[in-house]
């Protein structure tokens, strides 16, 4: 299983999960208290682990924004949580891929409520490569997991929203591809490096 430490904005954030070494960093571009800009995500990359894959969290924003940040080599993934149908998508792979790069890797977010309600073979489906799973971006809330259990899903998910050190066993026995955490790794909003620490290591252990 892997993990993601999410809505990194202070350069001793990128301190703290590179001793930890999670799976992703995510560097939130959508308004909010942990927004970053491209320049500060560029300066954050730059002191980011290689190992360490950068993603970038997008809530409607333009496809020229998003793949500049890609081109620049400043995110790999770009995880969208905006109302991006069909059309943005599949303009947004096309623009990832001028210069002879792959296609950006996309994780589609669908809010708690959408969840039993979404189509079999959504349209935007196959141009995707993973689900998210969240009440809410940003809202530091869980839901209800339980729906997750009578779902079948296409591709492999993340799982997002209010997962803490005292609850992540619960996440991890779903089975999802990816845990993400952001304010579960904080105390008093900032990034907190002994809850990265623990959180990383307790997804490690179900690791073989």
């Amino acid at each position: 299983m892997r993990i993601k430490i999410c809505g990194l904005f202070r350069e001793q954030d990128i301190d703290y999960v590179n001793e930890a070494h999670p799976d992703y960093a995510g560097f939130v571009f959508a308004p909010g208290k942990r927004q970053v800009s491209p320049a500060c995500a560029a300066n954050l990359r730059r002191r980011l682990s290689g190992n360490i894959v950068p993603v970038g969290v997008f809530v409607n924003s333009t496809i020229a924004e998003i793949a500049a940040l890609y081109h620049e080599n400043i995110i790999a993934i770009a995880q969208l949580h905006g109302d991006e149908d069909e059309a943005y998508i599949a303009q947004l792979k096309e623009a990832s891929t001028i210069g002879g790069r792959e296609p950006i890797i996309l994780i589609k977010a669908i809010k708690s409520k959408e969840i039993g309600y979404l189509p079999p073979c959504p349209p935007w489906l196959n141009l995707i490569n993973y689900f998210l799973f969240d009440s809410g971006a940003g809202s530091g809330k869980t839901f209800n997991w339980d729906m997750l259990n009578a779902q079948s899903f296409s591709k492999p998910w993340f799982l997002a929203g209010g997962i803490t050190a005292g609850n992540i066993g619960q996440a991890m026995a779903l089975h999802p591809f990816a845990v993400d955490v952001s304010s579960g790794a904080e105390t008093d909003g900032l990034k907190d490096r002994k809850k990265i620490l623990q959180l990383t290591e307790m997804v490690r252990g179900t690791q073989t």
